[in-house]
Order: structure tokens, then sequence, then C-alpha cells
């Protein structure tokens, strides 16, 4: 029997546990993942119909061989970690590196306006410490997504940040680094990520995707902000960073970090607001605070929108609470929670439920409204 081109949302996640060098463990993803990667190079609308005929024109050869050398100066050990999925899934690495380029290669305007993005609710309150998150992407990422558990210990300090070891958990999309989606370290850093799409992009830069793989390895807040200026280079676009830390001494904190482009400098834009005890944030794919021009359409319609399903809410004080927007599907044109039909452009693919004090990382496949949890993993930390 032939095996449908277009699979119905499958109530199934794989979970790889993998400990090595920055190459060995990409090499486990890419071969443990090899089908689910091909697949998604496949059908990936934005690879094949933008990124790969940019790549073959040269202007687009240019700021691919320009990010390229930038990021191999600052972080070579995440270059060495794609390759290895490249090598490890028998694809070709500059079909990976264009994924993680994304709309730079366009040349730094106008980025992607389609209603991609995710949305996130981070409640602070004495009895309930959780970030919750909706992660939404082009439909052809339905399905080509996986947990990647690694331990990571280098012989030398790597890269700008002179990282010895990470440990993490991140769910990954099929054949990108871990980082720009839900995760958690061993150091108690558990962040989401919102995309952003600023209009002028920067060739050169640092891609968003490598500068979230890089928090994969901070130990505190200060070392976060840090990651996120990303110093001497800045950001080549922008997204939004929801995140806490587990082990933190005093009141839990909350921080949502807004990240623009480095557009005038060599550092990138920054803007953070933090969630004291008795607050929550609310964050989708628009910029609040950070003046930084963005494109216009689809993204911007879709957040304006579910910010507005979300104002009809009480402020968030429970599990409950996050869940049942999170599941919200009430919105004329732009729900919360999609999976409206074949043809529809972007769906929710997974909600996650990160509880700070149970310290679980609870994952749903489909709508958690109606469906239980497919898993619920415990957060590791170091002791």
């Amino acid at each position: 029997m032939v095996a449908p081109a277009d699979l119905e949302r499958r109530d199934a996640i794989p979970v790889l546990y993998t400990r090595g060098t920055h190459y060995s463990v990409g090499y486990d993803v890419g071969r443990t993942f090899a089908s689910i990667i091909h697949s998604f190079l496949e059908k990936s609308v934005p690879l094949n119909e933008t990124y790969l005929p940019l790549f073959n024109t040269e202007n687009g050869r240019k700021i691919y061989v320009d990010t390229y050398e930038s990021v191999n100066k600052s972080f070579p050990q995440y270059i060495r970690e794609l390759q290895g999925i490249a090598d490890g899934a028998k694809v070709e690495f500059h079909k990976l590196f264009l994924l993680h380029i994304d709309d730079v290669i366009t040349g730094g305007q106008d980025g992607n306006n389609q209603p991609i993005g995710c949305s996130t609710i981070c409640v602070n309150e004495p009895d309930c410490v959780v970030l919750g998150h909706t992660e939404d992407a082009l439909s052809e990422v339905l399905n080509h997504f996986y947990f990647v558990s690694a331990h990571i210990i280098s012989e030398k300090p790597e890269g700008k940040h002179k990282v010895v070891e990470e440990r993490f958990t991140s769910l990954c999309y099929a054949g990108h680094l871990p980082g720009y989606t839900m995760n958690a370290n061993h150091h108690g850093l558990v962040f989401s990520i919102n995309t952003l799409s600023a209009k002028t992009l920067v060739g050169g830069k640092t891609p968003r995707h490598f500068i979230t793989r890089a928090l994969l390895a901070a130990e505190n807040f200060v070392q976060a902000q840090e990651i996120l200026r990303d110093h001497g280079v800045g950001a080549a676009d922008g997204c939004s960073i929801n995140m806490t830390f587990l082990k933190q001494e005093g009141d839990r904190l909350f921080h949502n970090a807004e990240m623009g482009p480095a557009t005038h400098g060599d550092e990138s834009q920054l803007n953070i607001l933090t969630a004291s005890p008795g607050e929550h944030i609310i964050h989708v794919n628009s910029y609040q605070r950070l003046p930084v021009p963005e494109v216009t359409g689809l993204i911007i319609d879709s957040s304006v929108e579910r910010m507005k399903t979300f104002a009809k809410y009480a402020p968030p004080k429970t599990v409950a609470d996050v869940v049942q927007m999170l599941s919200d599907v009430t919105a004329t044109e732009h729900k919360v929670f999609r999976d409206h039909g074949k043809n529809q452009k972007v769906k929710t693919i997974c909600v996650g439920i990160i509880d700070c004090i149970k310290r679980t990382w609870t994952l749903y496949a489909e709508n958690p409204a109606y469906v239980p949890p497919l898993v619920v993993l415990p957060l590791m930390l170091k002791d």
C-alpha cells in the first residue's frame, strides 16, 4: 500500500537522545530522521520556489557566502553540527543552510508576510508558573518535526561565547538546528520563539536560527542577553524570545525579548519586558515595543486578530486558562489554534505547556481542548 502524499495530522512525535561532539550529534539527528528531512526538503515551498532560485543568482550567492563566513567565524561548532545533520541524512548542506538564512537570502527587503508564527502565554502566579506556546508553521511542516535531547561536551571552549558543555531538549523542524521552537536546557532556561518579520533584513549578519541555537547554552539571564545582542555582528533578522530560568534566586521572573536586525551597527536591537509575580506576558508575531519597521500583510493581520481574541479573556491565572486560550478557534479568519482545511497555508503543528513548578513539558499534537497530551517530559536540570 502506498502512503498518501500528504499525511493527515499524526498523533506522533519521535524523540532522539544523543551524546557526543557537535558533528556527531548532528550526524545522529540526520541519520535518525533522514526520511523526515528528505520529505520536508521536497515539500518546502520557500526553499524550492524562493531560496534555491535566489541561491543561483549572483546577489543571492553573495548573501549566502557572506552569511556563511560570518556564522562560521562566530559559531563554527554549529556549522559542524549542521554539516553533521546534512551528512547523516545524505542531503546537500547548502539546502539546510538556506533554511537557516530564511528570507535574508531575498536581499533584505519585504520579508515573509505569510501568517506564520506562534502564540505564547506566560503566567507568573504563586501557584501557576507556566509558559504555553502554539507552534505554528507553514502547512508542510506538519508531521515534519521531532524532539532532540542532546548532551554535547567539547574538548575546548567553542565559538564566540566559549562554550564547553551543552545539554538541552528542543523541538526541531526537520533539518533545522535546535533552538528555534520550544526549548529547555540543563541550567533551567526554558524558552519559546515567536517569528517577527522586520521589513529590512541584513545579509552577512547572524541569522536568528543560529542566535537561538546559541541561547541553548545560556546559564543565566545576563548570558542570554549577551547572546541575543550578538556583539560584533548582530542579528540578520528578528524574533521574540519568551524565557525564564527555573534555578534563578529570588522571585520568579519571565522575560520577553524582542530582537531586531542589526541594521545600523554590529549588535542586535533588543527590548526586554519582564513579568514579575502576579503578572503575565502574551506575545505573537508583531513587534509590540521595539520600533522596527515590519512587513505588511498576513503575518501582521494574523497577529492583530489573535491578540484581539486573547483580549476577550480575563488575565490568565491557571494552566486551564492558558490551554483554553491557546485552543481558541472563534476568530473569523486567523484563529489561535489553526487546523482548518487542507488548503490552509499555516497550521498549528503542536501545543506545548511548560510547567515551571512541576518541571514538566507537556506536548499536544492536536487541539488540547479536545485531546489528551501526547507526551509529558520531565525537565532535567544540572545538579
